[in-house]
């Protein structure tokens, strides 16, 4: 990848990120809460709704540059090297690369972000503090492989997904598309990705918000499932999936258009 397209990757990712991330708060909130132990109402309501929003800003550049910049990357690598047929498991490689590279960024502002929106009477540094004293830097990262887990199956439908819509509505109207199609198509794929990922989503929350020591704190990904099951069932494993399909359709609008349309400025 040349030095102008990386540069063009890594802003225009940043961007992208903190753009869906501030704009799409109050729903991420509203869905953290609806899959929380405690429950809706014990664990905030509607009150604070922006509770956690610092650590939500800090992280959303880095964490969207890392992905993009490994994401087009692997692509252009792998170019060379695949056929047109092998382009959604090219997406899907880069894909999943991309998120393992973000997750390093995205958990422990993930971490704090959850546990603030579950708490709205302590603050992010707050949050961040008691967790630094009670469990150390690995607290931080407690729900990594539950998050790369639930971040890669989701990759694995989303960017082939939308990859694919944009090549095939390219091709209907006879030339590249324009930043609100590939908005557009982002919304749709967004949309499928994050109601088939759901129950993972739903594991990997109460992993974060789990007091230490526990088994669910464990990360036991098909304990966690299991329990949900058990205590809620078929409803508790899709806990929230409105909110988050909801938010994650105007998210990939705005994130994927977004990201579309600075990196041609850019170029």
């Amino acid at each position: 990848m040349e030095r102008r397209e990386f540069t063009a990757s890594l802003v225009a990712g940043g961007c992208a990120g903190m753009c869906v991330d501030l704009t799409l708060f109050p729903l991420d909130t509203i869905k953290t809460r609806l899959q929380s132990q405690q429950g809706f109402y014990k664990a905030g309501g509607f009150r604070g709704i922006y509770a956690g929003v610092p650590s939500a800003a800090i992280g959303s550049f880095p964490n969207a540059a890392a992905f993009f910049v490994t994401y087009d990357t692997t692509k252009t690598l792998l170019r060379d090297y695949a056929s047109t047929r092998m382009a959604p498991v090219t997406h899907m490689l880069a894909a999943s690369l991309g998120e393992i590279g973000a997750c390093l960024i995205r958990v422990p502002t993930e971490v704090v972000k959850q546990r603030t929106q579950a708490s709205p009477s302590l603050t992010t540094y707050q949050v961040l503090l008691a967790t630094l004293r009670e469990e150390g830097l690995r607290g931080l990262y407690r729900g990594y492989s539950s998050t790369v887990l639930r971040e890669i199956p989701f990759s694995l439908v989303q960017f082939p997904l939308w990859e694919y819509l944009k090549s095939l509505w390219s091709w209907k109207q006879g030339h590249t598309l324009y930043s609100w199609q590939a908005a557009v198509c982002g919304a749709f794929a967004g949309g499928v990705a994050a109601f088939i990922t759901t129950p993972l989503d739903v594991a990997k929350t109460r992993i974060m918000l789990a007091k230490a020591g526990t088994s669910t704190a464990s990360g036991n990904i098909p304990l966690v499932l299991h329990e949900v099951w058990k205590s809620r069932g078929l409803l508790g494993l899709f806990a929230g999936s409105i909110p988050r399909i909801t938010s994650i359709s105007l998210g990939g609008f705005i994130f994927l258009g977004a990201y579309e349309k600075v990196r041609r400025m850019l170029l």
